[in-house]
């Protein structure tokens, strides 16, 4: 048996490995792109823009700033911002003084922010001001009981400018000011750390979907691996089309997901390009406002978010003439808004697949294809996927099972979870993804289902993404998601949630698509219309929200 048989389909002048020993760290390739592309913009939002060579002075004056508070080599810092300007200088900062920088969710509640806090172990905190203010004096409770005397405020308002003038750091848990953390920095002796390929780099926290959240640790090497990969993998499409002026990439994705770090984020550095800054991609009339000046060139996203667009009226009104990758990620792109997609851009979604412990995308499609092919494309330059049964063997082509993966990409492991690590990766290296997908003799991989989201009607397998996909396609329907319920009769059934585009649209018709369209076992047993899904801030629809929210229901009919 073929054990890559992808290669064979990989385009011209894509390596079939990555070689990160160019730069031992990630810091390395930062800094390097700080000397190559000096003046230009790095990062945009809106009229407020930060240069490369900027974006060296403030982040080595924050790096400056976190040692003169103590910090010392792998201590861990917090950064819970929305997408602006503040989160790159933030992130190169942490990273040069040699710390692991910590991607957290701004959204956050108290809770969840004290569970990844406490769980990383994090000495200082990066948060927005209006967050900050917002959650009062728990959170400066909390922050003292975890030990946390360090917390810089990041305000729209800052001027990101490192300065001479210098002020005494209050001790204890009070804030500073991101501006002001600027200026003390600058005034302090940088000390370099040695940085090597193992070294710890971000701790980049699952969702929690099945669990505990829990810290994927990414080293240097690993998303390196993946920079270096997507570079040479997504550049066949730029290539494609004559760009005028900068590369610019849309960030509308959060930076802190995997995703939008190192597709945006990383990749930018790494290209010289000009990130565009969207800091609430849900607001669809700011997001157009923002993109509206500008060529668009690559343009990273999730299902939930091309639908938006492409729905909303003022959305062809964007200069799509060079847009040459729309790269698709996170969750299963339906068919239905990759066609309605490349009609009003001329662009085709190219769909990969990643996790965080795979430093974000493993696979993709061709980025030189004009085709949107359903598939998560095939494995990056590097990386070795295989499905496999529940007895660990490989399977045949085109039959399902678990899709694991080996490669530089890989994470080193769970945070402080050595038991929880060893346990997802198989004897010979490979890390075991809870997804079920198959895999065609080309290399092609198609993705499944959850193995924990696969319902089970009388024995029978039925994958929510199949009848997701299928309901998609309906005239009338915006976006829809299935769980599988309890059965007295059939163990489970499938319940389907469905957001109509218009009121004219009803259940009954639902019903009847369904029909036409599923075999008995994979048809809807219970359809309910609703004004809108529970979602991720990336845009995944919460699949485990609406079951929990259905298990209530039952408990309290029962009683």
């Amino acid at each position: 048996m073929n054990d890559r048989p992808w290669l064979a389909e990989y385009p011209a002048g894509v390596p079939h490995d990555v070689d990160t020993s160019e730069y031992p760290s990630v810091v390395s390739l930062m800094e390097e792109s700080f000397a190559l592309y000096g003046d230009a913009v790095a990062y945009r939002l809106g009229p407020q823009s930060l240069s490369y060579s900027a974006l060296d002075r403030c982040s080595l004056a924050f790096a400056s700033y976190l040692q003169a508070r103590g910090l010392v080599r792998n201590d861990r810092v917090a950064i819970m911002l929305p997408n602006l300007l503040h989160y790159p200088v933030a992130a190169a900062g942490t990273l040069r003084a040699g710390l692991i920088a910590v991607n957290v969710n701004p959204l956050y509640t108290p809770r969840e922010l004290e569970h990844q806090l406490r769980d990383s172990g994090a000495r200082a905190l990066v948060i927005f001001a209006p967050i900050f203010q917002g959650m009062g004096d728990a959170l400066q409770t909390m922050l003292k009981g975890l030990g946390i005397e360090t917390v810089v405020l990041a305000n729209p308002a800052d001027r990101l400018s490192p300065g001479p003038e210098s002020s005494a750091i209050a001790d204890g848990p009070g804030a500073i000011a991101f501006d002001l953390a600027l200026a003390q920095g600058s005034a302090q002796a940088f000390q370099r750390p040695t940085l090597a390929p193992e070294d710890i780099a971000v701790l980049q926290y699952t969702g929690g979907t099945t669990g505990v959240s829990k810290g994927a640790s990414l080293s240097h090497r690993a998303l390196l691996a993946n920079v270096l990969g997507a570079e040479s993998w997504l550049q066949t499409g730029w290539q494609r089309r004559t760009i005028t002026g900068q590369l610019n990439i849309v960030c509308a994705l959060p930076l802190y997901h995997v995703f939008a770090f190192t597709t945006c984020a990383l990749l930018g550095m790494r290209t010289g390009a000009q990130v565009l800054l969207i800091p609430n991609a849900r607001d669809m009339a700011q997001t157009l406002a923002l993109l509206r000046p500008h060529k668009l060139h690559v343009f990273p996203a999730v299902n939930t978010l091309f639908n938006g667009l492409a729905a909303h009226p003022d959305f062809a009104s964007l200069d799509f003439s060079e847009l040459c990758v729309s790269v698709g990620g996170g969750t299963a792109v339906m068919p239905s808004v990759a066609e309605r997609w490349l009609t009003l851009t001329g662009c085709p979604i190219v769909e990969g697949y990643g996790l965080s412990e795979t430093t974000a995308a493993i696979t993709c499609n061709r980025a030189d294809s004009d085709t949107f092919t359903g598939t998560v494309g095939l494995p990056f330059p590097g990386a070795e996927i295989r499905i496999v049964g529940d007895d660990g063997q490989r399977l045949k082509a085109g039959e399902a099972g678990e899709i694991v993966v080996r490669g530089p990409q890989l994470m080193s492991g769970y945070w402080g979870r050595p038991d929880e690590s060893a346990a997802a990766m198989t004897p010979d290296g490979f890390f075991k993804t809870g997804d079920v997908g198959t895999m065609d003799e080309r290399g092609y991989v198609r993705i499944v289902d959850r193995k924990k989201d696969m319902v089970l009607v009388s024995g029978f397998n039925v994958y929510p993404n199949e009848v997701e996909a299928v309901v998609s396609s309906m005239p009338g329907v915006a976006e829809c998601a299935v769980i599988g319920v309890p059965d007295s009769q059939t163990g489970e059934s499938v319940q389907l949630f469905v957001v109509p585009r218009d009121a004219s649209l009803h259940v009954d018709d639902v019903r009847a698509f369904c029909e036409a369209q599923l075999t008995g076992y994979k048809r809807p047993r219970t359809i309910e219309l609703r004004a809108e899904l529970p979602k991720s801030p990336v845009g995944k629809v919460l699949r485990r929200e609406l079951k929990d929210e259905m298990l209530k229901r039952r408990t309290s009919d029962a009683q």
